[in-house]
């Protein structure tokens, strides 16, 4: 009688192991999916955006455009306060920081007209609320010498190789660009414009 017990017990217990086992799964995948992998997979080239081609013409770098490089990005909204550093192209790729967002060498200067592309990991601490951004949220932006002040206009996903969004503009633009996707794998890409 006590064997019988036992194995009739064993089928049970192997669905309801079998059952926690699936929903310990669908959890993950279901952190995945929101947090868009951010910092779940770890890339050998987190240093740049090596799959992503730039190509930079015409940017000379003299006293008075180093003085108006943005230094700091504020999103009120999203409350994304974070220092913005210089990027260096490095062997054609822009560098990426680990502790701050970038601002691409040779794009836009705040102030100008021209594509100011101003980048970020999709993690804590960096662009990760970027994601709840909406169309009309404040931007500002910090040179040595002045605030300069933006509006959201256009948000949108693109692929690695859309690489036209940080194409340079007659008009003064600012794209905010970081990863979004499964696994990282898209672009959200967020264009402003300057406050009226």
């Amino acid at each position: 009688m006590a064997k019988r017990l036992s194995k009739s017990k064993k089928p049970g217990v192997r669905k309801l192991r079998d059952k926690v086992g699936l929903g310990i799964a669908l959890i993950a995948l279901g952190i995945i999916f929101v947090f868009g992998g951010a910092g779940l997979f770890k890339r050998t080239n987190s240093e740049t955006f090596a799959s992503e081609p730039v190509r930079i013409e015409g940017f000379v770098a003299d006293e008075a455009s180093l003085e108006k490089v943005p230094q700091r990005i504020i999103l009120p909204e999203l409350s994304i306060d974070l220092t913005v550093k210089n990027s260096e192209l490095i062997n054609g790729y822009w560098q990426v920081f680990t502790d701050a967002a970038g601002w691409g060498e040779g794009s836009g200067l705040p102030g100008e007209p021209g594509n100011q592309v101003i980048f970020a990991h999709a993690r804590r601490g960096l662009f990760l609320p970027l994601r709840d951004v909406e169309i009309g949220n404040k931007v500002y932006v910090l040179s040595k010498e002045k605030w300069y002040q933006y509006e959201v206009k256009e948000i949108k996903q693109v692929l690695p190789t859309q690489v036209e969004v940080i194409a340079p503009t007659e008009d003064e633009t600012l794209t905010l660009y970081t990863c979004s996707g499964f696994a990282d794998s898209k672009r959200l890409i967020v264009i402003a414009k300057k406050a009226s």
